[in-house]
């Protein structure tokens, strides 16, 4: 399908891997010319043609960095897709385990990156009637831990999506929220991710920990997505094809949520 994004200029941060790095293959393929933030810029982010900018986004300040050379590359910007998050450096710490710095330096990564980021990026998507999507995560709707601080914090995400969606669509701007379940990402199948941890609690090998998620999680498809299911969902939401589709939060986690 074409979703008519050829030319169009994309800022997507957390780039370098996982759901990121998807979305940045998505996007180039569709001949978007795309801006892609990560800490340290991966071979794989590298590869996809888009411009790489190593920038730290906890950092203040660096928002702004990332717009600037967005900005200065290519005039102007389209589309922003707020990926930055992560949750796994708190392993399966209970809340009593959970200090003021983890509470936060997990808000940090997970809400106000994604502020600093929307803030600096806004006022050049109001130019071109742009749109943003922030990719939050299901834990906003099941926040049980653990990770406790990480559910909250994408649950803030969710919020803060609907109403930024409220007060800038009058001015053409959408603001869209996806949310994962279990992806087959790092968080999952890396060496430190919660994946591991898990199976280090348990004593059990990583790849059970991984097969046996979808049905411990309840996903209907009885497996993970994948980060590219993810991506082209976003694709779509960042397209004129989704032009009536604003303020909403949309799931990608195999029938896992099944409230109403």
């Amino acid at each position: 399908m074409n979703l008519d994004l050829a030319g169009k200029v994309a800022i997507v941060t957390g780039a370098g891997r996982g759901i990121g790095l998807a979305v940045v293959r998505a996007l180039t393929a569709e001949g978007v010319r795309v801006v892609g933030a990560a800490r340290k810029p991966s071979p794989g982010l590298e590869a996809t043609g888009a411009l790489p900018v190593a920038v730290d986004l906890t950092d203040r300040g660096a928002a702004e960095t990332l717009v600037d050379a967005a900005v200065h590359a290519y005039g102007r910007i389209d589309l922003l897709v707020n990926n930055l998050g992560g949750g796994d450096r708190l392993g399966l710490a209970g809340f009593l385990d959970l200090s003021d710095h983890d509470w936060l330096d997990t808000f940090d990564t997970n809400l106000f990156a994604t502020v600093r980021v929307t803030r600096a990026a806004l006022p050049r998507l109001l130019e071109r009637g742009g749109v943003v999507v922030n990719v939050s995560s299901i834990g906003a709707r099941r926040p049980e831990g653990p990770p406790l601080a990480y559910n909250v914090a994408k649950a803030a995400l969710t919020a803060f999506g609907r109403g930024l969606a409220s007060e800038v669509g009058p001015s053409g701007v959408r603001v869209v929220t996806v949310s994962p379940g279990p992806t087959r990402t790092d968080m999952w199948q890396g060496p430190d991710g919660l994946g591991a941890q898990l199976a280090a609690s348990i004593g059990a090998p990583i790849d059970a920990i991984v097969a046996g998620a979808p049905e411990q999680m309840g996903m209907l498809t009885g497996r993970m997505a994948e980060p590219a299911e993810v991506a082209d969902l976003i694709a779509y939401l960042l397209s004129p094809r989704a032009a009536s589709i604003t303020g909403s939060d949309h799931l990608v986690d195999g029938g896992a949520i099944r409230s109403v």
